[in-house]
């Protein structure tokens, strides 16, 4: 990929954290590299613990890089950037805010009337209309993931990085947010950089998985999904690209490693 095309860059990146001792470091991340160009919704695999979410900090500026470059929009990461936003697996909205007031919240410094346009423009898309005036603890698991995605695209973000925000929802509701987030994407093209240990879940979304190995975690191939969506789950391609990410991993497709153990 031309770095030139790039909106997010990584080269050669590495991770340590301190260890026991000063001579004991714990190696996360080893060169790694990556590229994700505006607009594309590109996944992150790996095995449990591997890294993938260290990496998605360092790219969101929480962490520094031990070695290498990060760059987004041409830039170098130095620290969390307003224009490029986070959901988590934890849902972050505010509990003493009502829905309108969460997803305005990144709004406050914009006229009141464009405010609310946007508010209800947003709560409209992610499906919440009606919801308005609701509190977090009145909403279920899955609403309150809708208002953080809200929030998010009413403050223009210009890339969404998501850290396995369905991971705590049941299994339907992941899948209806799912489909709903792949229509919010195609509508907004925003660029979405989206951390999952799920493989069915990234070949669902994704334009590209990011596959990476054990810890210490590089990347061990990127597997491109090209299949119109809505996503068929039985078709033969997306089969193929799933069994695909399962074989890089090691696993069969019951989860199961080359010698049938779990990973």
């Amino acid at each position: 990929m031309d770095n030139a095309e790039s909106l997010i860059f990584v080269q050669g990146c590495w991770k340590s954290f301190p260890g026991k001792t000063r001579d004991e470091p714990v190696h996360v991340l080893e060169q790694v590299n990556l590229e994700v160009r505006e607009g594309e919704f590109v996944c992150i695999v790996g095995p449990s613990g591997c890294g993938k979410s260290t990496l998605l900090n360092i790219i969101g500026g929480f962490l520094r890089e031990s070695r290498g470059a990060v760059r987004v929009a041409g830039a170098a990461v130095e620290a969390p950037d307003p224009r490029r936003i986070f959901v988590f697996q934890e849902n972050g909205v505010f509990p003493w805010l009502t829905v309108e007031e969460n997803v305005g919240f990144g709004l406050m410094s914009r006229p009141a009337s464009e405010r609310a346009e946007r508010v209800e423009h947003y709560v409209r898309m992610v499906g919440l209309t009606g919801f308005e005036k609701s509190y977090p603890r009145e909403l279920s698991g899955g609403m309150r993931q809708r208002v953080e995605i809200a929030r998010a695209l009413a403050a223009d973000a210009e890339v969404l990085y998501m850290d396995e925000p369905f991971g705590a929802l049941d299994f339907l509701t992941r899948l209806k947010m799912r489909a709903d987030l792949i229509r919010i994407w195609q509508a907004e093209k925003k660029t979405v950089l989206f951390v999952t240990h799920d493989i069915e879940e990234a070949v669902q979304l994704a334009d590209r998985v990011v596959v990476m190995s054990r810890r210490p975690a590089t990347v061990q191939e990127t597997v491109t999904v090209d299949l119109p969506r809505p996503r068929d789950l039985d078709a033969p391609g997306y089969l193929a690209a799933r069994d695909r990410i399962f074989a890089i991993m090691g696993m069969d497709v019951h989860g199961g490693g080359a010698g049938g153990d779990p990973l």
